[in-house]
């Protein structure tokens, strides 16, 4: 269990560093740095709590995938579009 939570917060963390260094140029800009770094990890950490409380121990792979799937959900939801704001039709 600590393995892979110890795992599933360098995972998070890789995610999220990635995340700040590569995507910012091509599909927007994200809210905060701090933010973005500090969400990676946590996420992890969620996703492998959820997983291992789902299947139990001895599943370490799939908890490790499950920890990178809701990691990166949870960046993704950080990212702001990357042209100007729109205004709504009805405003």
């Amino acid at each position: 269990m600590i393995l892979e939570a110890l795992g599933s917060v360098l995972i998070g963390l890789a995610v999220s560093y990635g995340a700040l260094r590569w995507l910012p140029a091509r599909f927007g800009r994200f809210r905060s740095r701090p933010l973005v770094l500090a969400t990676g990890p946590g996420a992890g950490l969620f996703g492998a709590l959820l997983a291992h409380s789902v299947l139990g121990p001895g599943h370490v792979v799939a908890t490790l995938l499950a920890s990178l799937g809701v990691t990166l959900i949870l960046v993704s939801l950080l990212l702001r579009p990357a042209g100007p704001a729109r205004r709504s039709a009805t405003a």
